[in-house]
């Protein structure tokens, strides 16, 4: 035991003296995903205020909730085209300052009547998660240039763990804006910060063959260690039409590894949006509090998602460093986080504020440490397609970022309590779970060349 401490320091030591510049993308992707949810969760700490300005129902809240997922979801597969086709630098540069822009303007909707500031914010909402459709596609790209295998368990964590890290820094100050000035200084302040961002991001954010600071043994490090260092290089862009990419789509859909995973993103996100949309609204109407204490509570979920997130990318890489196979070393803290995710049914059974926010907090750490299909997806993409597969993994994000919100608001229509709600989410963090244990399969990087190989004789052998 004391003979692997010096040989493992001296491994941290060596990879860090190899260079660094990694670790500044890797900073850069994570503030930019922390604005990237800050925009996204305006809605949900203004919306109790939004209700009660223009007197609107839960239903009609819901809607307006899962606008930004309609959009996003039509978003993926055309902006993980643009992401394969044009970089990463430049696509998701443009839509950190589109998005952020149309969050600004969400905040002067009080200027209007009601029906035509509600029909604006759905639209403004919707042109939000259309603008950031390709943000978590690019982040996997990123990533999977960036970092080799050993290292992207780490890499993804920390940049997944920012939508928890987002709320611990923003749920607050929205709280406070709503509640000093009212909910439109919300979307002008959010949005102006994701406007500076994109500025920065700009001047920062290149590609490793591009980076003018990238030494020649960390780009060797990075090669050596499977990462896709060619990835936004002019020869290595797929040159497809339309019909390929419905080809290479089809491709992915009737993979059974990447379906299982596909279907597991979908019940993850539910979580998420749970807790992006109705959580804050479910703390002041069914358990009684203020807007600014929900927006408060709402960081101690958050602190415990933030820890867990990064807790499950360090255990699994830290598997994989222990010779452990590279589909036990994702799974093991999949599986776990998950099923720790499924305790938050028993806020049913409870009373006492605190106990609810115990098992919240308790919820999202597991949700956290088991988010970490975007590793996986980074282990598993085929490299020529890692755009268009990363957008076809977060549209069945997407899917869930529409119907979240709308099936919460059906359920606290009809019942007038958030029982079913939280019965809904508990249950599909037990089906994602499920996914990843019978259909996924080995966790390896899937071959295109192979796959369509395999779909030409399937289809040989059935004609």
């Amino acid at each position: 035991m004391t003979t692997a401490r010096p040989a493992e320091k001296s491994v941290v030591t060596s990879v860090l003296s190899i260079g660094k510049v990694r670790y500044t993308i890797l900073a850069m992707i994570f503030a930019v995903t922390v604005i990237n949810y800050a925009d996204r969760a305006t809605i949900s700490i203004a919306g109790d205020a939004i209700q009660t300005e223009f007197g609107i129902s839960s239903v009609t809240l819901g809607y307006i909730f899962s606008a930004f997922g309609w959009s996003y979801l039509i978003g993926q597969i055309p902006g993980g085209w643009l992401l394969d086709r044009y970089g990463s630098k430049k696509v998701y540069g443009y839509a950190v300052l589109t998005w952020s822009s149309f969050t600004v303007m969400q905040g002067f909707l009080g200027n209007f009547s009601m029906g035509t500031a509600i029909g604006l914010l759905f639209f403004l909402r919707f042109m939000v998660g259309l603008t950031e459709a390709p943000a978590f596609p690019g982040n996997a790209r990123i990533v999977a240039a960036w970092f080799p295998a050993k290292e992207r368990g780490m890499a993804s964590a920390v940049f997944n763990s920012a939508q928890y890290f987002s709320t611990i820094v923003f749920a607050p100050l929205m709280g406070w804006l709503v509640t000093a000035w009212g909910w439109e200084h919300v979307f002008i302040v959010i949005g102006g910060i994701g406007i500076l961002f994109a500025l920065i991001w700009t001047k920062v954010i290149y590609s490793p063959k591009q980076h003018p600071r990238l030494t020649k043994s960390e780009l060797e490090y990075l090669e050596e260690g499977g990462a896709l260092v060619d990835m936004d290089q002019p020869e290595a862009k797929p040159q497809a039409d339309g019909n390929s990419q419905l080809r290479y789509m089809k491709l992915l859909l009737t993979n059974r590894m990447m379906l299982g995973v596909f279907s597991g993103q979908f019940f993850i996100t539910t979580i998420t949006w749970f807790f992006l949309t109705w959580f804050p609204v479910y703390l002041v109407q069914e358990r009684g509090m203020t807007i600014l204490e929900a927006g408060f509570i709402a960081v101690l979920p958050a602190i415990c998602g933030f820890v867990g997130g990064l807790s499950g990318g360090f255990v699994s890489d830290a598997l994989l460093r222990r010779g452990v196979s590279q589909t036990a070393a994702r799974k093991i803290p999949i599986i776990a986080g998950l099923l720790l995710a499924s305790t938050i049914i028993v806020c049913n059974y409870v009373d006492a504020s605190w106990m609810v926010v115990a098992l919240m907090s308790l919820s999202f750490f597991g949700k956290g440490f088991g988010a970490l299909g975007w590793a996986v997806m980074s282990d598993i993409s085929p490299k020529e397609i890692a755009g268009l597969g990363g957008g076809v993994f977060n549209t069945f994000g997407a899917v869930a970022a529409i119907t979240t919100p709308i099936v919460i608001g059906y359920l606290v229509g009809a019942t007038g309590s958030y029982e079913w709600a939280l019965i809904f989410v508990g249950a599909c963090a037990l089906a994602a779970v499920v996914s990843y244990t019978f259909i996924v399969g080995p966790i390896e990087r899937a071959d295109l060349e192979q796959m369509e190989q395999h779909a030409t004789a399937k289809k040989l052998a059935k004609s």
